[in-house]
């Protein structure tokens, strides 16, 4: 797998990842202090835009190159005239390396102000006064690199922090959170603030961490994006800058049929609405044409509710077989309001033989839960991408001893299916069979209604059909849906997304058109 120097903006680091590119940094010849410098400064001016000269604020430091970002930062406020006080997690005689060089630029700041938040097994109380008449508190105790839960008498200060009320600006992460996973380790603290480096972390933009980190600001400490290049990351923030490149750009001399035909299985009259609403969302996605193939008893209620979406009617696996003779019937989706059982089963065998790309949603990934690797068989031997986009329900049934993270259970699923993996949810994690992975974070509690996932299927199919690869459609797909949502805004119902996408798609291309003209 190459690194794509076009994914450089998007691109999330783990710690370890964060790690290296300090020391290729260092090992380029720029100093680990100066570097820690920048970092402390970026802390500096974000406390800057948030309290004013004058207010107090306490550091909670500790012993690592973390609480080294804490002590610069400190310096450069009490030089600037805040009232600092400065509390660390132990004896600062025992810090090494860069942190404790930090600690020494404090100068007299230091002697003046410095005090130990932890004795022994109890809490300072000299930090328990300044805490309840801080303005603003600075969480620099452990950063993204994290391992281990916080316990004791550090579990005891994280929740006095939260008890306190008082506003915390975070050094890289909250404390407490995974860099890596987006976890609590034990417990951590609530910011309202983040700064970090160079890049973010999955435990940014992963739940529930998430959800603690506040406003995240990526500060510029020096580290050149060419860095990227030789540690290659396979984990990315899933924003256009990802995949732009890969957008569907339609030709001057293009025409419906040149754009793909899209294809959506629909079940029976009783259960007719998910699959417009997929095709539906596949034809604003931009595909040429798209046909709703249905059961006889279905199609009268379908050409009531549908105009520029073509009816097929098709009544078993036999007909469907034969309807998929014509090849410009590229992408194919089946499992919204289809029905669950053995002929489900047998379509959708049927369909991962024809060399078509595939999305596989809903009642398609519930007919194989009693046998998923029956699934997973098919998909290996197709020839065409394959999505599959379960929400946790439908991810438990068919990776029941797939356990970890949301980012690590994404990432093994799709390795043993073989298929692009969207892990639905508020963060949900779209995962390649090759490692790649991205986390996706625009989507608004409003998305949760009845419908919304099939759009979301309807929108990756109708990118399939116009030719985007499996990963980037997935990618795009989960976007639009989330931009569809927040164009919508709160009340939304699922028939709101598609016409929604129209000046979210709008938005999309007049990005893509820059340097495409």
């Amino acid at each position: 797998m190459t690194f794509e120097t076009g994914n450089s903006e998007a691109a999330l680091l783990t710690p370890e990842e964060m790690g290296r590119a300090d020391k290729l940094t260092i090992e380029s010849g720029v100093p680990g202090i100066v570097l820690m410098e920048r970092a402390g400064q970026a802390v500096a001016r974000a406390v800057g835009e948030r309290v004013a000269t004058g207010d107090k604020v306490l550091f909670l430091c500790g012993p690592g190159n973390n609480g080294g970002d804490g002590f610069i930062a400190a310096r450069c406020l009490a030089a600037a005239g805040y009232a600092v006080r400065i509390f660390v997690l132990k004896d600062p005689a025992e810090l090494k390396g860069d942190a404790l060089e930090a600690f020494e630029r404090l100068g007299p700041v230091a002697s003046n102000q410095c005090g130990k938040a932890i004795e022994g097994d109890d809490i300072a109380d000299d930090f328990i006064s300044s805490l309840g008449s801080s303005d603003l508190v600075i969480d620099a105790l452990f950063g993204a690199g994290l391992d281990r839960p916080l316990a004791g008498t550090v579990l005891k200060l994280v929740e006095l922090v939260n008890q306190s009320g008082v506003p915390v600006l975070a050094v890289d992460l909250p404390s407490g959170v995974s860099g890596a996973s987006g976890l609590i380790l034990g417990g951590a603290i609530k910011s309202c603030a983040t700064v970090t480096f160079f890049r973010a972390k999955p435990g940014h933009l992963l739940l529930p961490g998430r959800e603690l980190c506040g406003e995240t600001k990526v500060a510029d400490i020096g580290i050149l994006a060419q860095t990227l290049e030789e540690i290659s990351p396979d984990t990315f923030r899933n924003s256009p800058e990802l995949w732009l490149g890969s957008w569907p750009r339609p030709e001057t001399s293009a025409h419906k049929y040149s754009r793909g035909h899209a294809v959506v299985f629909g079940g029976p009259m009783s259960s007719t609405g998910a699959a417009r609403l997929s095709a539906g969302a596949a034809l604003r996605a931009g595909a040429g044409l798209v046909t709703l193939a249905s059961p006889p008893d279905a199609m009268m209620v379908n050409a009531c509710h549908l105009t520029a979406v073509m009816l097929r009617k098709v009544s078993d696996t036999g007909s469907i077989t034969g309807f998929l003779t014509d090849e410009r019937l590229n992408a194919l989706l089946i499992g919204p309001g289809f029905g669950v059982g053995a002929t489900t089963r047998t379509v959708v065998e049927a369909l991962l033989a024809a060399n078509r790309a595939i999305v596989l949603d809903a009642d398609a990934l519930t007919s194989f839960s009693e046998d998923p690797d029956a699934l997973f068989g098919m998909i290996r031997s197709s020839p065409g991408p394959v999505l599959l986009t379960p929400h946790e329900g439908e991810f438990s049934k068919l990776f029941p001893d797939i356990a970890g993270d949301k980012l690590q259970r994404a990432r093994l699923a799709a390795e043993r299916s073989g298929a692009i993996l969207v892990l639905k949810g508020p963060d949900s994690v779209i995962a390649a069979p090759d490692g790649r992975a991205a986390i996706n974070r625009n989507a608004p509690p409003w998305l949760a209604t009845a419908g919304s996932g099939d759009v979301l299927a309807g929108i990756a199919v109708g990118l399939l059909a116009q030719g985007v690869p499996g990963f980037e459609a997935g990618c795009q797909a989960v976007w639009l849906h989330g931009e569809a949502g927040l164009e919508s805004g709160p009340g939304l119902t699922a028939e709101d997304l598609a016409p929604a996408l129209k000046s979210v798609i709008r938005g999309v291309v007049d990005k893509s058109s820059v340097g495409h003209r």
